[in-house]
């Protein structure tokens, strides 16, 4: 049975570098775990509408990642790889291992867990997430027009247009807002570092070693990642499947939730790694 996400408490977890991370949790604790990274910019919020659609059969965890939302806010450390707090947040909540979803950006971060934890990645979800960022002319143009110059306080035009730009679809109003109000918490300086961490980050040359399952879901009216971008990172992991939705923008799971929902669930059961007392239903 789906879940209505506005019921959700937030919890919060402090990591042993004292690093606090707001995060959801929902499902039963017998469930399959599955944990989702956000964006940059964005906050557990982000994945509000794949939450409502989920059985409690998976139980999933939504942290939001240092400097963003109302996380911890430490002066540094905005690598891909400092951004992966999750072994760390795995151990607090003490999760052994769960299928690794990264949204956008954050599908970053994922796949580095997947490639240093292989024994705690039961499998790899990515939703929209680029093959890399590194020397890629877009990302450069972004960096030099756009986020090399922002500054505090970060204004709502910015956040309003960026979040706007990642659409093909339109997303439910209230949504579209919660969206918009968690970007302008972010402050300049984790905007800049966070967007350069990508921009350096090279793990593409490293994605044939993740061991993992996994799934690569990308809409097909992404203005963003054009499908050879898709394609590179789908070859370049070794066990993995790529599904085009048609009429999708760049953020799926903001525009189809239900449909990533369901192919979330069937990409579980297909696994087969699960006892049958934790089989989605």
């Amino acid at each position: 049975m789906s879940r209505d996400a506005r019921d959700h408490s937030v919890k919060s977890v402090e990591l042993p570098s004292r690093l606090r991370l707001p995060y959801v949790e929902q499902g039963d604790p017998s469930g399959v775990p599955v944990v989702f990274l956000h964006a940059i910019g964005d906050s557990w919020h982000s994945f509000e509408l794949v939450l409502a659609h989920l059985p409690s059969s998976v139980r999933a965890f939504a942290p939001t990642q240092r400097g963003h939302g109302d996380a911890s806010r430490p002066a540094a450390g905005y690598s891909v790889g400092d951004l992966m707090d999750l072994a760390g947040f795995m151990d607090a909540i003490q999760l052994q291992s769960a299928v690794i979803v990264g949204g956008s950006s954050g599908g970053f971060a994922a796949r580095r867990f997947a490639i240093e934890n292989p024994e705690r990645t039961s499998a790899l979800v990515l939703l929209g997430s680029p093959a890399r960022l590194r020397d890629n002319p877009s990302a450069q143009r972004f960096w030099d027009s756009t986020l090399s110059k922002l500054a505090d306080p970060v204004g709502i035009g910015f956040a309003r247009e960026l979040a706007a730009s990642t659409l093909a679809r339109p997303v439910p109003p209230a949504f579209f807002e919660t969206l918009v109000q968690e970007n302008l918490k972010v402050p300049a300086f984790v905007w800049k570092a966070t967007f350069a961490g990508l921009m350096e980050d090279d793990a593409f040359e490293e994605l044939h070693t993740i061991r993992a399952p996994a799934l690569i879901i990308w809409g097909d009216k992404d203005a963003l990642l054009p499908r050879g971008d898709q394609e590179a990172l789908a070859a370049a992991i070794p066990c993995a499947q790529l599904v085009v939705y048609p009429g999708a923008g760049h953020v799926v799971y903001w525009e189809m939730p239900d449909r990533v929902a369901s192919d979330l669930v069937a990409f579980i059961r297909s696994l087969g790694i699960y006892s049958r007392s934790n089989e989605v239903h």
